[in-house]
């Protein structure tokens, strides 16, 4: 009888670890479930309030218009070479000039220029052939940059707003070489 009794508890301890390791997995599926149904509760009352998935649409950024106006754009003023004997000795200049201006005034920039070419080109010319040889040679060329941003913005004049329709005067080269 002892063998019987035995057998009971081991049959009896065995089938509390049964249960012990049913118990979880139980608890566990429960809670996926539970989770699973949250989640799908969720997702359901966000496309309720919010009408379902959105269409994107590739339209232009709100200000791109403006920016675009304000982008700075460089417009070729003067590629030549021009001449100076204030030295004494004649020397010639290589130049090459840029504006730098708003998108927005560009096409008053480039029709000035078109129709008062050669005016330009003599206004350039007179300031390099007169100005004084130490201030062809400076080297960042600030006398030379002045008088030619003074000119310039004589030339193009201001935009409805009152500011000078070019940026900046860009020396892109300025060499000199002795004429012989």
């Amino acid at each position: 009888m002892m063998g019987d009794e035995d057998t009971r508890a081991k049959n009896k301890e065995g089938g509390e670890e049964q249960t012990k390791r049913k118990a979880p997995l139980k608890v566990i599926i429960v809670v996926a479930g539970l989770m699973l149904v949250e989640a799908v509760a969720v997702v359901g009352l966000v496309m309720l309030t919010s009408g379902g998935p959105q269409q994107a649409s590739a339209d232009e950024l709100e200000g791109q218009q403006l920016a675009d106006e304000e982008r700075l754009v460089e417009i070729e003023l003067i590629n030549d070479t021009f001449q100076n004997r204030n030295s004494g000795q004649s020397w010639m200049w290589q130049t090459e000039l840029y504006l730098q201006v708003r998108n927005k005034n560009k096409a008053h920039v480039e029709k000035t220029l078109e129709e008062r070419k050669a005016e330009i080109a003599e206004g350039v010319r007179l300031i390099i052939s007169k100005a004084q040889d130490r201030h062809l040679k400076e080297p960042g060329n600030e006398t030379i940059r002045r008088q030619l941003t003074a000119y310039i913005n004589d030339v193009f004049g201001t935009d409805a707003a009152g500011d000078p329709r070019v940026e900046r005067l860009i020396i892109a080269k300025f060499d000199g070489f002795p004429a012989e």
